[in-house]
Order: C-alpha cells, then sequence, then structure tokens
C-alpha cells in the first residue's frame, strides 16, 4: 500500500516536497515514480527513481525543477518541487514498477499507485 502526501495550494514560484510511504518490508526490491494528472487530461509521467536509487528520470517540462529520492530505510520517496508553475496543477501520484526493469516510464508497468494528492499552483 502507497500512502502519499505532501499536495497543497502554493503561488506560482513556490515548492513543494511530496512523500509516499509504502507498507510492507520489500520498498527496496521496487522502482518508484511519480504521474500526475490534470483535470480533462491523461495520467502522464512525472519522474522515477530505480529501486537502488542511483537512476532517474524526468519528464522534460520538469527537469530542472522537480527532483525525486527514496529513503529504503524509511520506505519511501519523495518528490522535492520548486519553481512551481500553474501548469503543474494536478493530482500527483506515486507508484511502484517491479525492480527487474533499470527504470520506467509507462503507467502500464507499474504495479501499485497511491491514492494521490492535489497539487495546485496559484498564478
Amino acid at each position: 500500500q502507497l500512502q502519499a502526501s505532501g499536495g497543497g495550494l502554493v503561488q506560482a514560484g513556490g515548492s513543494l516536497r511530496l512523500s509516499c510511504t509504502a507498507s510492507g518490508r520489500t520498498f527496496s526490491t521496487y522502482g518508484m515514480g511519480w504521474f500526475r494528472q490534470a483535470p480533462g487530461k491523461e495520467r502522464e509521467f512525472v519522474a522515477a527513481i530505480s529501486l537502488s536509487g542511483l537512476v532517474t528520470n524526468y519528464t522534460g517540462s520538469v527537469k530542472g525543477r522537480f527532483t525525486i529520492s527514496r529513503d529504503n530505510a524509511k520506505n519511501t520517496v519523495y518528490l522535492q518541487m520548486i519553481s512551481l508553475k500553474p501548469e503543474d496543477t494536478a493530482v500527483y501520484y506515486c507508484a511502484a514498477y517491479g525492480g527487474i526493469l533499470p527504470i520506467s516510464t509507462r503507467t502500464y508497468e507499474y504495479t501499485y499507485w497511491g491514492q494521490g494528492t492535489q497539487v495546485t499552483v496559484s498564478s
């Protein structure tokens, strides 16, 4: 089970840090990712991190502004977001994929999903 938190309302240019905590003892065997879905749009990939934390991947629109990280001792993955823009407004979901893949950006490769946390960026 994945539990996401940390969303909220922030002004453009502001920052937020999302957290996603997993229950169970196998967190370190899963790669993790963040996706987002804005109203009327499809869910899109945001960032992913390998099970070791050594490999990361970002969608182009967030590169240089978002940082994904993980703490396997705490069963938690983070998404640090800075310089937020109104177009970042969406429900953000964390998800887990089988660690055999080095990294994954595809929704269908993710096995477990959190419930989502709302991020709203005002202009």
